[in-house]
Protein backbone atom coordinates (compact mmCIF):
# COMPACT_ATOMS: atom_id res chain seq x y z
CA UNK A 1 0.00 0.00 0.00
CA UNK A 2 1.29 3.55 -0.34
CA UNK A 3 1.01 6.35 1.95
CA UNK A 4 1.33 9.86 0.76
CA UNK A 5 1.99 12.52 3.49
CA UNK A 6 1.75 16.19 3.71
CA UNK A 7 -0.03 19.31 4.16
CA UNK A 8 -2.73 21.95 2.17
CA UNK A 9 -2.61 25.22 2.80
CA UNK A 10 -5.77 25.93 5.03
CA UNK A 11 -5.50 26.83 8.21
CA UNK A 12 -8.44 24.93 9.66
CA UNK A 13 -7.92 22.09 7.71
CA UNK A 14 -7.74 18.92 10.63
CA UNK A 15 -6.16 16.32 10.96
CA UNK A 16 -6.86 13.75 8.55
CA UNK A 17 -6.09 9.68 8.08
CA UNK A 18 -7.47 7.60 5.27
CA UNK A 19 -8.33 6.30 1.79
CA UNK A 20 -8.42 8.93 -0.72
CA UNK A 21 -10.95 9.79 -2.90
CA UNK A 22 -11.51 12.08 -6.54
CA UNK A 23 -14.33 13.37 -7.06
CA UNK A 24 -14.24 15.54 -10.36
CA UNK A 25 -11.57 18.68 -8.98
CA UNK A 26 -11.19 17.92 -5.65
CA UNK A 27 -9.57 14.94 -3.23
CA UNK A 28 -11.83 13.67 -0.21
CA UNK A 29 -9.91 11.97 2.46
CA UNK A 30 -12.60 11.14 5.65
CA UNK A 31 -15.26 13.42 4.48
CA UNK A 32 -12.69 16.36 4.18
CA UNK A 33 -12.73 17.96 1.22
CA UNK A 34 -9.44 19.95 -0.78
CA UNK A 35 -9.64 21.50 -3.93
CA UNK A 36 -7.21 20.06 -6.78
CA UNK A 37 -4.66 22.71 -7.86
CA UNK A 38 -1.08 22.08 -6.76
CA UNK A 39 1.24 20.73 -3.94
CA UNK A 40 -0.41 17.33 -2.17
CA UNK A 41 -3.51 17.45 -3.44
CA UNK A 42 -2.27 17.41 -6.93
CA UNK A 43 0.15 14.56 -5.75
CA UNK A 44 -2.78 12.61 -5.03
CA UNK A 45 -4.76 13.30 -7.32
CA UNK A 46 -2.30 11.87 -9.99
CA UNK A 47 -1.77 8.89 -7.66
CA UNK A 48 -5.23 8.01 -7.86
CA UNK A 49 -5.33 8.47 -11.46
CA UNK A 50 -2.14 6.67 -12.16
CA UNK A 51 -3.20 3.49 -9.93
CA UNK A 52 -6.64 3.51 -11.45
CA UNK A 53 -4.48 2.16 -14.78
CA UNK A 54 -2.69 -0.39 -12.82
CA UNK A 55 -5.62 -1.58 -10.93
CA UNK A 56 -4.68 -0.64 -7.45
CA UNK A 57 -6.36 0.68 -4.46
CA UNK A 58 -6.35 4.69 -3.67
CA UNK A 59 -3.33 5.44 -1.61
CA UNK A 60 -3.64 6.25 1.75
CA UNK A 61 -3.41 9.79 2.98
CA UNK A 62 -1.69 11.97 6.30
CA UNK A 63 -2.76 14.80 5.73
CA UNK A 64 -3.03 18.58 7.82
CA UNK A 65 -3.97 21.87 7.29
CA UNK A 66 -0.51 23.97 7.46
CA UNK A 67 -0.18 27.68 5.87
CA UNK A 68 3.59 27.79 6.63
CA UNK A 69 3.83 28.52 10.16
CA UNK A 70 4.45 24.94 11.02
CA UNK A 71 1.50 24.17 13.29
CA UNK A 72 -0.20 21.63 11.34
CA UNK A 73 2.95 19.80 10.78
CA UNK A 74 4.31 19.51 14.10
CA UNK A 75 0.99 17.82 14.81
CA UNK A 76 1.22 15.15 11.38
CA UNK A 77 4.64 14.49 12.63
CA UNK A 78 3.59 13.99 15.76
CA UNK A 79 0.79 11.57 14.62
CA UNK A 80 2.84 9.49 12.01
CA UNK A 81 5.44 8.78 15.19
CA UNK A 82 2.43 7.20 16.93
CA UNK A 83 0.98 5.26 13.82
CA UNK A 84 2.96 4.34 11.45
CA UNK A 85 4.40 1.29 13.49
CA UNK A 86 1.05 0.30 14.05
CA UNK A 87 0.56 0.88 10.15
CA UNK A 88 0.60 -1.46 6.98
CA UNK A 89 1.66 0.96 4.23
CA UNK A 90 4.97 -1.00 2.54
CA UNK A 91 5.88 2.59 0.44
CA UNK A 92 5.58 5.97 1.76
CA UNK A 93 5.72 9.28 -0.20
CA UNK A 94 6.66 12.55 2.30
CA UNK A 95 5.51 15.49 0.13
CA UNK A 96 5.17 19.05 1.72
CA UNK A 97 5.42 19.38 5.36
CA UNK A 98 8.04 22.31 7.45
CA UNK A 99 11.31 20.83 7.60
CA UNK A 100 12.28 19.89 11.31
CA UNK A 101 14.87 17.44 11.93
CA UNK A 102 14.27 16.31 14.98
CA UNK A 103 10.60 15.48 14.68
CA UNK A 104 11.80 14.08 11.30
CA UNK A 105 14.43 11.71 13.16
CA UNK A 106 11.39 10.74 15.18
CA UNK A 107 9.61 9.88 12.04
CA UNK A 108 12.36 8.16 10.96
CA UNK A 109 13.05 5.86 14.11
CA UNK A 110 9.55 5.02 13.60
CA UNK A 111 9.85 3.97 10.24
CA UNK A 112 12.94 1.85 11.10
CA UNK A 113 10.64 -0.03 13.67
CA UNK A 114 8.12 -1.26 11.32
CA UNK A 115 8.34 -4.74 10.06
CA UNK A 116 8.49 -4.96 6.86
CA UNK A 117 10.21 -1.31 6.96
CA UNK A 118 8.75 0.57 3.87
CA UNK A 119 10.68 2.20 1.26
CA UNK A 120 10.59 5.83 1.42
CA UNK A 121 10.20 8.37 -0.92
CA UNK A 122 10.47 12.59 -0.33
CA UNK A 123 10.17 15.76 -2.18
CA UNK A 124 9.66 19.44 -0.98
CA UNK A 125 9.71 19.49 2.93
CA UNK A 126 10.77 16.60 3.41
CA UNK A 127 13.46 16.00 0.92
CA UNK A 128 14.80 19.27 3.17
CA UNK A 129 14.80 17.83 6.55
CA UNK A 130 16.11 14.69 5.45
CA UNK A 131 19.26 16.27 3.84
CA UNK A 132 19.32 18.91 7.05
CA UNK A 133 19.41 15.75 9.55
CA UNK A 134 22.24 13.82 7.65
CA UNK A 135 19.37 10.79 6.87
CA UNK A 136 19.14 11.38 3.40
CA UNK A 137 20.70 7.95 2.47
CA UNK A 138 17.40 6.66 4.09
CA UNK A 139 15.61 7.08 1.22
CA UNK A 140 15.09 5.08 -2.06
CA UNK A 141 14.28 8.38 -4.16
CA UNK A 142 14.43 12.30 -4.11
CA UNK A 143 11.96 14.28 -6.58
CA UNK A 144 13.88 17.65 -6.87
CA UNK A 145 14.11 20.15 -9.34
CA UNK A 146 17.30 22.07 -9.84
CA UNK A 147 17.22 24.43 -7.14
CA UNK A 148 16.38 22.10 -4.78
CA UNK A 149 19.30 19.79 -6.10
CA UNK A 150 21.78 22.94 -5.08
CA UNK A 151 20.51 22.58 -2.26
CA UNK A 152 21.69 18.55 -1.52
CA UNK A 153 24.72 19.38 -3.44
CA UNK A 154 25.89 21.99 -0.96
CA UNK A 155 28.02 20.38 2.06
CA UNK A 156 27.44 23.61 4.38
CA UNK A 157 24.23 24.49 3.79
CA UNK A 158 21.67 24.11 7.40
CA UNK A 159 18.60 25.10 4.98
CA UNK A 160 17.41 26.04 1.48
CA UNK A 161 18.08 29.77 2.49
CA UNK A 162 21.53 29.32 2.85
CA UNK A 163 22.84 27.74 -0.37
CA UNK A 164 25.77 29.02 -1.62
CA UNK A 165 25.84 31.19 -4.38
CA UNK A 166 28.26 29.70 -6.44
CA UNK A 167 26.61 26.42 -6.48
CA UNK A 168 23.10 28.18 -7.21
CA UNK A 169 24.83 29.60 -10.25
CA UNK A 170 25.54 26.08 -11.36
CA UNK A 171 22.19 25.04 -12.12
CA UNK A 172 22.70 24.39 -15.44
CA UNK A 173 25.05 21.94 -14.67
CA UNK A 174 23.11 18.87 -13.28
CA UNK A 175 25.52 16.17 -13.65
CA UNK A 176 28.28 18.05 -11.58
CA UNK A 177 25.87 18.82 -9.00
CA UNK A 178 24.54 15.35 -8.95
CA UNK A 179 27.55 13.75 -8.22
CA UNK A 180 28.44 16.67 -5.41
CA UNK A 181 25.43 15.28 -3.63
CA UNK A 182 26.56 12.00 -3.95
CA UNK A 183 30.04 12.97 -2.79
CA UNK A 184 28.43 14.14 0.71
CA UNK A 185 26.34 11.47 0.77
CA UNK A 186 23.54 14.23 0.66
CA UNK A 187 20.99 11.83 -1.90
CA UNK A 188 18.77 9.25 -1.82
CA UNK A 189 19.58 6.38 -3.60
CA UNK A 190 18.00 7.56 -6.60
CA UNK A 191 17.38 10.84 -8.19
CA UNK A 192 14.97 12.31 -10.11
CA UNK A 193 15.91 15.92 -11.06
CA UNK A 194 12.96 17.65 -12.97
CA UNK A 195 13.71 20.47 -15.31
CA UNK A 196 13.60 21.50 -18.86
CA UNK A 197 15.48 18.12 -19.60
CA UNK A 198 15.00 15.30 -16.57
CA UNK A 199 17.91 13.45 -15.12
CA UNK A 200 17.55 10.15 -13.39
CA UNK A 201 20.73 9.40 -11.44
CA UNK A 202 22.37 6.93 -8.64
CA UNK A 203 25.84 7.49 -7.00
CA UNK A 204 26.84 5.64 -10.41
CA UNK A 205 26.03 8.81 -12.49
CA UNK A 206 23.28 9.58 -14.69
CA UNK A 207 21.11 6.46 -16.13
CA UNK A 208 18.55 8.53 -18.47
CA UNK A 209 17.38 11.89 -19.32
CA UNK A 210 14.17 13.12 -20.73
CA UNK A 211 13.99 15.89 -22.79
CA UNK A 212 10.52 15.47 -25.20
CA UNK A 213 7.82 15.82 -25.77
CA UNK A 214 8.65 20.19 -24.49
CA UNK A 215 5.40 22.01 -24.34
CA UNK A 216 6.85 25.69 -23.24
CA UNK A 217 3.76 26.58 -21.57
CA UNK A 218 3.84 23.62 -18.66
CA UNK A 219 6.18 25.96 -17.13
CA UNK A 220 3.59 27.98 -16.25
CA UNK A 221 1.37 25.65 -14.29
CA UNK A 222 1.77 24.89 -11.06
CA UNK A 223 2.12 21.49 -9.95
CA UNK A 224 3.34 19.38 -12.58
CA UNK A 225 6.45 18.35 -10.32
CA UNK A 226 3.86 17.34 -7.70
CA UNK A 227 2.19 15.02 -10.19
CA UNK A 228 5.54 13.37 -10.98
CA UNK A 229 5.97 12.59 -7.90
CA UNK A 230 2.33 10.83 -7.76
CA UNK A 231 3.16 8.85 -10.81
CA UNK A 232 6.36 7.70 -10.04
CA UNK A 233 5.08 6.23 -6.08
CA UNK A 234 2.32 4.28 -8.27
CA UNK A 235 4.60 3.07 -10.32
CA UNK A 236 7.01 2.27 -7.25
CA UNK A 237 3.91 0.54 -5.31
CA UNK A 238 2.86 -1.19 -8.23
CA UNK A 239 6.07 -3.21 -7.98
CA UNK A 240 8.35 -1.93 -10.42
CA UNK A 241 11.96 -1.70 -9.84
CA UNK A 242 12.87 2.30 -9.10
CA UNK A 243 14.83 2.85 -12.02
CA UNK A 244 12.56 1.83 -14.58
CA UNK A 245 9.63 4.00 -12.45
CA UNK A 246 11.48 7.17 -12.78
CA UNK A 247 12.23 7.10 -16.22
CA UNK A 248 8.25 5.69 -16.80
CA UNK A 249 6.61 8.42 -14.33
CA UNK A 250 8.90 10.81 -16.71
CA UNK A 251 7.81 10.23 -19.73
CA UNK A 252 4.37 9.83 -18.62
CA UNK A 253 4.03 13.56 -16.83
CA UNK A 254 5.61 14.72 -20.00
CA UNK A 255 3.03 13.40 -22.59
CA UNK A 256 -0.10 13.90 -20.51
CA UNK A 257 1.12 17.66 -20.55
CA UNK A 258 1.42 17.30 -23.89
CA UNK A 259 -2.24 15.94 -24.51
CA UNK A 260 -3.41 18.57 -22.37
CA UNK A 261 -2.59 21.27 -24.74
CA UNK A 262 -1.47 23.72 -22.06
CA UNK A 263 -1.58 27.46 -22.19
CA UNK A 264 -0.25 29.84 -19.08
CA UNK A 265 -4.07 30.12 -18.03
CA UNK A 266 -4.50 25.81 -17.71
CA UNK A 267 -5.25 24.07 -14.53
CA UNK A 268 -3.02 21.37 -13.25
CA UNK A 269 -6.19 19.10 -13.30
CA UNK A 270 -6.24 19.06 -17.20
CA UNK A 271 -2.86 17.03 -17.15
CA UNK A 272 -4.10 14.91 -14.75
CA UNK A 273 -7.20 13.94 -16.23
CA UNK A 274 -4.61 12.90 -19.25
CA UNK A 275 -2.86 10.49 -17.24
CA UNK A 276 -4.53 7.24 -17.68
CA UNK A 277 -4.41 7.66 -21.73
CA UNK A 278 -0.35 8.61 -21.30
CA UNK A 279 0.08 5.61 -18.86
CA UNK A 280 -1.34 3.54 -21.00
CA UNK A 281 0.23 4.55 -24.31
CA UNK A 282 3.87 4.12 -22.72
CA UNK A 283 3.11 1.01 -21.33
CA UNK A 284 1.78 -0.03 -24.31
CA UNK A 285 5.33 0.70 -25.79
CA UNK A 286 7.12 -0.86 -22.99
CA UNK A 287 5.36 -4.14 -23.43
Amino acid sequence: MLAVVGTVPERNFPLVAGEVLLKGERIEVREQVVPVNRGTPALLAAAVKAGEVLGLSPPFAYLVGDIGLGDGSRRLYEHLVQDLPRSHCSFIAFHYLQPDVDWHSKVLFSVEAMNPRPVLIADAGFMYAAKMSGQAEAYELFTPDAGELAFLADEEAPHPFYTRGFILHEEHRVSDLIARAYEHKNASRYLLVKGSKDHVASRGGIHAVIHSPVDEALEAVGGTGDTLTGIVSVLMASGMETLEAAVLALRINRLAGHYAKPSPASHVMELIAHIPRAMEEILKEKA
